[in-house]
């Protein structure tokens, strides 16, 4: 008998200006269950909170115009989203990126390229899930 996946009905919005990664994360989430949009920088993704209202928020550090510290800082500081768990996305593991990360709000961190279980690993801890 097939169990159904653990996230069925979790929003989350994935944000990177690479393709290749907001297809492997929509793809890794997807079949955990989550219903997932994407953003390919900052801006676009700030019009996507907005509508979507998403569970939880993977984003990017190093995107052009507006990037994820920017955009975290931002999604944090709304009253409407403050609560939203923001997980960093980045190639970069060093301890002073990781204390940026939280100086803006994050929730979490997650290294760059990364694995299926690396990525539901984060979401267990970051988001509950659905009833």
């Amino acid at each position: 008998m097939a169990t159904d996946p653990p996230y069925v009905g979790l929003r989350v919005l994935v944000i990177d200006d690479s393709q290749t990664i907001r297809k492997s994360a929509e793809t890794i989430l997807g079949r955990a269950g989550c219903e997932v949009t994407t953003a390919a920088d900052g801006f676009e993704a700030l019009a996507r909170v907005v509508e979507d209202q998403p569970d939880v928020v993977f984003v990017d550090i190093m995107m052009p115009r507006l990037d994820g510290y920017q955009t975290t800082a931002l999604i944090k500081g709304s009253d409407a989203f403050n609560g939203t768990p923001v997980v960093l996305l980045t190639s970069k593991d060093g301890l002073f990126d990781r204390a940026r990360g939280r100086v803006v709000g994050a929730d979490h961190y997650l290294t760059k390229p990364f694995a299926s279980d690396e990525v539901l690993g984060v979401l267990e801890e970051v988001a509950p899930r659905p009833a």
